[in-house]
């Protein structure tokens, strides 16, 4: 995370010279300059440069018209906001109702405090909001391999949309076995995976449905260009984890870039989106109707703001100056 930390801050740099948005300052690079950034060593049993190479040449065609397709209408979000443990039912069927209104295509619940509290909030949401419209459940990691699969089947009645982090990320042949057992439930997971390595290995064993890239977790963007171009070789499709402080703000990048030149279509593909701390951030995310606003400013959208940075400053800004001395 602290490579990757230092490699985003230099493609930031870069696209900022370039005056274009890092999304787009990414799209507009060649297939060969985009080979050339990814470092294939122990992923080249499952994804080549000549394959990477075709990938992205593939991707070219029709390019500029997705890049002004994502200018005018944006790339899909979802929304965990309902779903967190601990809402009382009226809470999360009021925020789930929200959601929709708000033009959001899915929404996500968290599972795995009580199998009789999921069934009930299943069933209500799915009341809520019909047997068809997407909802995903979250378990973060939570269960063995067995217990997973028991749960995510006693939870299909309701039809969830994926289960993620059904069990440790590290649990590579954990997923298989859960992917195998609860099918037509979508696995999904990606936002602890360290690196491409495990990425490729999750597509090899046919883990998962779902790659759920980080813009953190990894060494920045190069390797997530790598982890794109492995779910497009496999043909897994992509829905990035979003939340925390600035999450939102530097991966819809991804997905943008993704849909401009390695996957070319968004179809079942949602950014995710927390709304909460974006007002630190001097180019915030946006999202109008249910969808990411293209980012325009120059950069990767992770710039915080002067007086959030004073403010928060460790141990000594005046928040946690009040915050320590409550304790």
């Amino acid at each position: 995370m602290a490579a990757g930390a230092v490699v985003n801050a230099l493609w930031d740099i870069k696209a900022r010279r370039a005056q274009l948005p890092l999304w787009e300052y990414l799209a507009q690079m060649s297939p060969e300059e985009l080979v050339g950034v990814v470092d294939f060593t122990h992923i080249q049993n499952a994804l080549t440069e000549a394959e990477a190479l075709d990938i992205l040449r593939r991707g070219q065609e029709g390019k500029e018209e997705r890049i002004a397709q994502l200018r005018s209408n944006g790339f899909p979000a979802y929304t965990t906001t309902p779903g967190w443990l601990g809402y009382s039912d009226e809470k999360m069927l009021r925020l789930s109702h929200e959601a929709v209104a708000d033009g959001f295509g899915l929404i996500k619940l968290k599972v795995g405090g009580s199998l009789e509290d999921d069934m009930r909030r299943m069933a209500l949401v799915r009341e809520a909001l019909g047997p068809d419209f997407p909802v995903a459940i979250d378990a973060n990691q939570k269960w063995e391999v067995g217990e997973a699969i028991e749960w995510v089947k006693a939870l299909s009645p309701w039809n969830p949309y994926w289960i993620e982090e059904a069990t440790s990320t590290d649990d590579i042949l954990g997923h298989a076995d859960i992917r195998a057992a609860i099918s037509p439930v979508r696995v999904a997971t990606g936002e602890a995976v360290q690196s491409r390595i495990v990425f490729k290995q999750l597509l090899q064993a046919q883990a998962i449905d779902v790659m759920q890239i980080d813009s953190t977790r990894v060494a920045g963007v190069n390797e997530n260009i790598a982890n794109l171009l492995l779910a497009a070789k496999f043909g897994v499709i992509v829905c990035p984890h979003a939340g925390g402080v600035g999450l939102c703000e530097l991966v819809q990048h991804f997905s943008f870039f993704d849909y401009a030149v390695v996957s070319t279509h968004s179809e079942g593909r949602f950014i995710e989106y927390v709304d909460h701390l974006h007002e630190h951030f001097v180019d915030p995310v946006l999202v109008e109707g249910g969808k990411y606003v293209a980012p325009h400013v120059p950069g990767i959208s992770a710039e915080m703001r002067g007086d959030s940075l004073t403010q928060w400053e460790y141990p000594g800004g005046p928040e946690w100056t009040r915050l320590l001395g409550s304790l």
